[in-house]
């Protein structure tokens, strides 16, 4: 039993997590040491509020406590609830009253890690346990405008949502951001402050699987020996008993039995999870990734997007030097990201986002000017757009200035791309309607309007396909008269 408890502590204290501990007893076909109504000892499935309940027990530290709980009177119910206080509230605390499984100082660090695994997004020092969706900073992101801790949402992308003064007082959103970009900016400066870092966590890797594995086997082989123990006093009460009560044999004789039967599956179970000796347990690491482990600082960004590490793994990583992050959308197309280092230190980024259209793009006028600008030296679509993002703008959507951006700016102001659409046709000793619209300061429009109307009448020349008129100063004179309102027709 002693040893039982101690690998529930053990195991908690290696995964921070009672779900965790469950798993583990439960894949390795161990139970939990349980009291009965009847005072009695009895062996049960392992359960997570059973694992908590021994975690939270203050017995197992040696300590005698009192006043851990206090009745109170909701508002608006008159029924009064027991509420669990803060450690620090409890009323009488005694140490050393009883043989300790762990240190006083062991048992309140576990105590702040179940706190903390409790995804209370009310508290804000609560970041809640790993989980396995897809945003790496679940728990640990807040809003740079009120303060409060931002939810995860995935419906219609990975977002930061931020709502707590919504629930509470019907406020509008306070802030709702993609999260993708800003897992991509922390996960960087993550990596740069663990570059520098030379791990050598294989050795101490495989020292604490082999001890973790030692302990279950020890677990194990106690559970056999528990059941082994069972199975002889029932057969020794079987054996005493007076054959000529036959109810109590019969009764007696089933419970040997189950107990045969529950030592089998022991054994069985047992065998079929026999520890891997040491030499084999480190063959079944790569040597790449063993090499890995030995310079984790710089392997680490290669491990991260392959299958070796869960999301778990990542989340919990990054929780190693990450005590939380700040964000704040100030401007439309930036998210002013702050990260709060393990120990106080602050590093600020600027994390680029997408916005819905051009003028939300931080110094629109600027890069619109310069648009127009190259545009007027003759630059193509595609060249503009290069030069641009060299210079550090960039589209709604994209990281980089799109050649389609460029085109739209472009269009929004008149600028057509002659030298990238047919040319106007010269014929000798001839105008064409884009000649004489240039040279009167007229539209093309306009003189296929008039020649619709039966204004300018012209037949279309039959080699060119073109309205063709007299190339000389009477043509353009007579167009200027009848711009001006002077002639009411044109004939050729």
């Amino acid at each position: 039993m002693q040893h039982a408890i101690t690998l529930v502590f053990q195991t908690f204290l290696a995964r921070r997590a009672a779900s965790q501990v469950v798993r583990l007893l439960r894949d390795q076909g161990l139970r939990l040491p349980r009291h009965h109504r009847n005072c009695e000892t009895v062996w049960r499935t392992p359960t997570v509020a059973a694992v908590i309940a021994i975690i939270r027990n203050p017995a197992y530290a040696g300590t005698f406590v009192y006043g851990k709980t206090r009745m109170q009177v909701q508002p608006g119910r008159g029924r009064p609830q027991q509420r669990r206080l803060p450690l620090a509230e409890w009323k009488v605390i005694v140490h050393d009253r009883y043989p300790a499984y762990v240190t006083w100082e062991t048992f309140a660090r576990m105590q702040a890690i179940l706190d903390d695994n409790y995804a209370a997004y009310a508290h804000n020092q609560r970041r809640g346990v790993p989980r396995q969706g897809a945003a790496l900073l679940q728990g640990i992101v807040y809003c740079g405008r009120c303060g409060h801790k931002m939810t995860v949402q995935y419906k219609g992308g990975n977002q930061y949502l931020c709502h707590y003064l919504r629930s509470q007082a019907h406020a509008p959103v306070c802030q709702r951001l993609p999260a993708d970009p800003v897992d991509q900016q922390v996960v960087a400066a993550f990596f740069d402050a663990l570059a520098p870092a030379e791990l050598d966590l294989y050795a101490q890797a495989l020292a604490q699987r082999q001890q973790q594995q030692a302990e279950l086997d020890q677990a194990q082989r106690y559970s056999v020996q528990r059941l082994e123990y069972a199975a002889e006093q029932a057969r020794r009460r079987y054996e005493q008993v007076d054959p000529a009560y036959r109810l109590v044999a019969a009764e007696l004789e089933r419970r040997w039995e189950a107990a045969l039967q529950a030592l089998q599956e022991a054994q069985e179970h047992y065998a079929r999870l026999r520890p891997v000796p040491e030499d084999a347990m480190a063959r079944t690491i790569p040597p790449a990734l063993r090499e890995a482990f030995s310079t984790l600082g710089h392997s680490l960004p290669t491990l991260w997007h392959q299958e070796t590490l869960s999301r778990t793994q990542r989340k919990a990583l990054l929780r190693c030097l990450l005590e939380k992050v700040v964000l704040d959308r100030r401007v439309p197309d930036t998210i002013t990201t702050r990260i709060v280092w393990r120990g106080g230190a602050i590093s600020e980024l600027e994390v680029p986002c997408t916005v819905g259209t051009l003028r939300d793009v931080t110094g629109f006028a600027q890069f619109e000017a310069e648009v127009l600008r190259l545009e007027t030296q003759g630059q193509s679509d595609e060249e503009i757009a290069q030069r641009l993002s060299a210079k550090g703008f960039r589209s709604p959507q994209r990281p980089r200035v799109l050649a389609s951006t460029v085109r739209t700016i472009r269009l929004r102001h008149g600028r057509l791309h002659r030298y990238r659409g047919p040319r106007p046709r010269r014929v000798p000793r001839s105008l064409t309607v884009p000649q004489i619209a240039t040279a009167v300061g007229v539209k093309p429009h306009w003189v296929y309007h008039l020649i619709s109307r039966d204004r300018i009448v012209v037949s279309r020349d039959e080699a060119s396909g073109l309205y063709l008129f007299p190339d000389g100063p009477e043509t353009l004179e007579a167009f200027r008269q009848l711009r001006a309102g002077q002639i009411t027709a044109l004939r050729y």
